[in-house]
């Protein structure tokens, strides 16, 4: 099996600050698997909703982007161009921790932050 591999420094790559690669890396360790899938699904108040799951290997339709040397982020092909140009962060507010996603394809984010909507679909 061939995962695609995007470079960083390629403007659609999903990319991670070091708090979200070191939060990231600790969860895949105690979920006991050996990835993490970022995806979408259809859902929430806005739209879209991300979704992520801890898995063994990526599948053949599953992209892979390197948020750190080691670590890599799969997204599947059909949700690429929805997250596209995606960083993940790790924000902390008192004692609560969570990733957020800074999807500059999204042009609307409901309330709650936790589902997001997009423009009209372009095709691509």
């Amino acid at each position: 099996m061939s995962v695609a591999t995007f470079n960083p420094a390629d403007a659609a790559a999903i990319t991670a600050t070091d708090a979200a690669v070191a939060h990231i890396t600790r969860q895949i360790a105690r979920s006991g698997r050996s990835c993490l899938r970022l995806g979408l699904k259809e859902s929430g108040c806005n739209g879209y909703m991300y979704v992520l799951d801890y898995i063994d290997r990526p599948q053949a339709d599953d992209r892979a982007f390197e948020i750190a040397e080691g670590l890599a982020l799969y997204v599947r092909q059909d949700d690429l161009r929805l997250v596209r140009g995606t960083e993940v962060d790790l924000v902390t507010e008192g004692l609560n921790s969570s990733l957020q996603f800074k999807n500059p394809n999204a042009t609307a984010e409901c309330g709650c932050g936790e589902s997001f909507s997009l423009a009209a679909d372009d095709g691509g």
